[in-house]
């Protein structure tokens, strides 16, 4: 599948996107708790900032599953599963990887996932709800 170096490559790549979103939710942590110090008598203050703490905890959520993804990665380097696809089995396109190396499907595998979920949405049914949770909302987080 992939050699050493290039597992080295986006292991170190991954630890290093790991440890940016960790040292991100230490400062959102630390943001938010002077924030509610700073709690103004204005209602309407008090609502953009409640907005905005809605705002940020939302996002802070995508970080953490995509921190999750990336840990599971890591795991996957290690065991040797990292860059076959948890789908089909084919493995991952290097191209792929280096966009976005915490995938844990082909582009084929993703894209036919997507198409699953926009039908969803349209018909409104409950197909790829799962997936819902996965790989689409860390891609939002990560902004690729």
């Amino acid at each position: 599948m992939l050699n050493k170096k290039k597992l080295n490559d986006y292991k170190k790549v991954l630890q290093t996107r790991l440890g940016e979103l960790l040292d991100e939710a230490d400062r959102a942590v630390k943001n938010i708790s002077e924030t509610n110090a700073d709690t103004s008598s204005d209602p309407t203050d008090q609502a953009v900032q409640e907005l905005d703490r809605n705002r940020l905890l939302r996002f802070k959520d995508r970080e953490r599953k995509l921190i999750r993804k990336i840990e599971k990665a890591l795991v996957r380097i290690e065991d040797g599963s990292y860059g076959g696809c948890e789908s089909c089995g084919a493995p991952i396109s290097d191209a792929r990887l280096k966009a976005r190396p915490m995938t844990t499907l082909c582009i084929d595998c993703a894209t036919e996932m997507e198409s699953e979920k926009a039908k969803s949405r349209l018909f409104g049914g409950e197909v790829g709800e799962e997936a819902g949770s996965g790989e689409e909302d860390d891609e939002a987080a990560e902004g690729a």
